[in-house]
């Protein structure tokens, strides 16, 4: 699944204090916040929409993609108007 980044601000007295008595507890805060993530999606999402989300992802999230071509240098061009020779 393709992840996206979220930026959320917090009072950073109130964030330190977090993370440390997170630690005591032996817990991290990413896979906390991943967790409540979660449940918002859960809480908020309609059923048929998230059976729809998961059932699309491998093949329809793929961007289809052009095929590459070797780079080639740009030719100068001529401004005069004339063949360039």
């Amino acid at each position: 699944m393709k992840k996206a980044t979220i930026q959320v601000s917090y009072d950073a007295e109130k964030l330190g204090a977090i993370r440390q008595y997170m630690a005591k507890k032996d817990t991290e805060f990413q896979s906390e916040l991943e967790d409540f993530m979660q449940k918002l999606y859960e809480k908020h999402v309609p059923a048929p929409v998230r059976d729809y989300i998961e059932n699309r992802e491998p093949d329809e999230l793929e961007v289809p993609r052009r095929p590459s071509r070797p780079v080639v240098p740009a030719r100068p061009q001529n401004h005069d108007g004339g063949s360039g020779e």
